[in-house]
């Protein structure tokens, strides 16, 4: 809704990757070298490279690097680790917490110059550079091979963070997440004696870096290394044509807007929107779902914006795709009493109905807080009773705040748990809660109103939504230090279960492995194992 001397030497990483082994993973010929661009204080571009999209976090490095190649990344992460420089790292700047831009960063590695998308023959997969945006992915792969990637529907999100931390958006139900795709990735990681190179590790079971690849399919940015460059290719495809290698997106999409009004909502009929959004999704997200083609996000606002929402994405090539649309409109509305107001119904080609605004929005100007909180099942009826009363209450009118409740499941469930690093495959709704405003000496007002309602609506389980038989953690890609907090989390699961439950003593043995030093970590990077 609303993200990044002979050392360093091509050749030297080439004989880094031979020293080690790693008889499937190849060094692939950079292009030729370009000079560096490298920013310093006093440099007119420093103040708009010391910070992302959130205007609440602004570093003040001795540099900020824009490579231009792989080779660029692993000689300014040498030198950096040479020196002792603390390394941050930014793709496209959505980071929610301040990961990359802090008081403790030296040197931030902005990825945004390195963006080519190109079919690769060498791995039969299509090239993806960190620094791409998500509209650029999507608009490139669309109108040169007819494909796409089951993405997030913001196009300016940086591929680089949103792939590791397995990003999802309006197809995710029909083809799975982003990173289900990942054929291999290229890290450059720094060893115990503290030489960097780069790495390319595949999902091939023989390849000696697997572990690696596994750890980018939901592990999350800014833990093992720098992404440089990602390869796509669909699990089981085995072809040389690039038109074959991913998903086809359909040709057209029906999009829809509707909207209740807040005067209309009364508790009874607010707890019959949501139990009847909540409970359709328990019985429409197995992957074998007549449904896996729809896409949804019930956006909760607070009374004054004067009315909440739902938009709707649907495959328009499924089989009566309208029908089905329209019969899920009506299983939401069941019963309610009222009936919804439509802003919003056509058909639209699929290039254009993904770059709806309906479903996303991103303002660099902002300051804003977000939070995160998969579902297993419906709500319950105290956390609606905490939303309607929360929403409704007379001491903050924030019509910026909204709570996304996006439809999740159908592929994303086809997977175990632990095939990816991202643990949350049996949930249904996958909720984002985000409050923007202008004003520094308005932080407090807006991010403690916003601590409060979320504990409120989770009370019953410490403040967080623990997995249990209703809820089953957080989202990484929504980062939330609070869940650190013991007083915002009493939950006594840590923030690192919450992210990835059992997977996550597996993620420190991949850190201790690619990342021994630490070299890469920020207040909710991967911890190195005790032992």
């Amino acid at each position: 809704m609303l993200t990044w001397s002979a050392l360093a030497g091509g050749a030297a990483a080439t004989g880094s990757q031979l020293d080690w082994g790693l008889t499937s993973s190849e060094a692939f010929a950079h292009s030729a070298e370009k000079p560096e661009f490298t920013v310093r204080r006093g440099d007119i571009r420093f103040p708009g490279l010391t910070r992302g999209q959130n205007q609440r976090f602004v570093s003040n490095p001795d540099a900020v690097h824009l490579p231009t190649s792989t080779d660029q990344v692993v000689t300014a992460v040498q030198k950096a680790v040479s020196k002792g420089k603390r390394i941050t790292v930014r793709s496209g700047g959505h980071c929610y917490e301040n990961f990359v831009d802090n008081s403790d960063v030296d040197i931030i590695i902005d990825m945004s110059q390195l963006t080519k998308i190109e079919e690769d023959g060498r791995h039969n997969a299509i090239m993806v550079e960190a620094g791409a945006s998500l509209g650029e992915v999507y608009y490139n792969l669309y109108k040169r091979w007819g494909v796409t990637l089951p993405g997030g529907s913001c196009y300016p999100v940086g591929s680089g963070g949103h792939v590791a931390g397995s990003g999802y958006g309006g197809l995710s139900r029909e083809h799975g997440l982003i990173s289900d795709h990942l054929y291999a990735v290229e890290v450059v990681v720094v060893d115990e004696r503290g030489h960097a190179r780069a790495i390319v590790a595949t999902r091939e079971d023989h390849d000696r870096a697997r572990d690696l690849w596994w750890a980018h399919t939901g592990g999350g940015g800014g833990n093992f290394g720098v992404v440089t460059r990602y390869w796509f290719r669909s699990p089981g495809v085995r072809t040389s044509d690039p038109s074959e290698m991913l998903p086809a997106p359909p040709a057209e999409a029906w999009i829809h807007r509707s909207q209740w009004a807040w005067k209309d909502m009364s508790l009874e009929r607010f707890s019959k929107v949501m139990s009847n959004y909540g409970r359709w999704l328990e019985r429409n997200s197995s992957p074998d779902s007549d449904y896996t083609g729809l896409f949804s996000r019930l956006e909760l606002t607070t009374q004054p914006s004067g009315a909440f929402h739902m938009v709707v994405q649907m495959d328009a090539d499924k089989p009566d795709a309208e029908g089905l649309l329209n019969r899920f409109l009506a299983a939401v509305n069941d019963g309610v009493g009222v009936e919804p107001t439509v802003t919003e119904h056509r058909k639209l080609p699929w290039l254009h109905a993904s770059g709806w605004p309906g479903m996303w929005a991103s303002n660099p100007t902002d300051r804003y807080k977000y939070k995160s909180s998969y579902h297993r099942t419906s709500f319950t009826e105290s956390q609606i009773r905490a939303f309607y009363e929360q929403l409704t209450t007379t001491d903050y009118s924030q019509p910026p705040f909204v709570v996304s409740i996006a439809s999740h499941g159908g592929e994303v469930n086809a997977l175990s748990s632990s095939e990816t690093a991202n643990p949350h495959r049996d949930s249904v709704m996958l909720l984002l809660w985000g409050a923007a405003w202008q004003n520094a000496d308005q932080d407090d007002l807006h991010i403690g109103w916003h601590q409060r309602f979320y504990q409120a609506v989770y009370a019953d389980t410490g403040g967080v939504p623990v997995p249990n038989d209703v809820t089953d953690g957080c989202f990484i890609n929504y980062c939330d230090i609070d869940l650190n907090d013991p007083d915002q989390n009493t939950s006594g699961v840590p923030w690192h279960d919450l992210y990835y439950k059992e997977n996550y003593a597996r993620l420190q043995r991949v850190k201790r492995r690619w990342d021994p030093r630490n070299v890469f970590h920020h207040e909710q990077s991967i911890q190195l194992p005790s032992s």
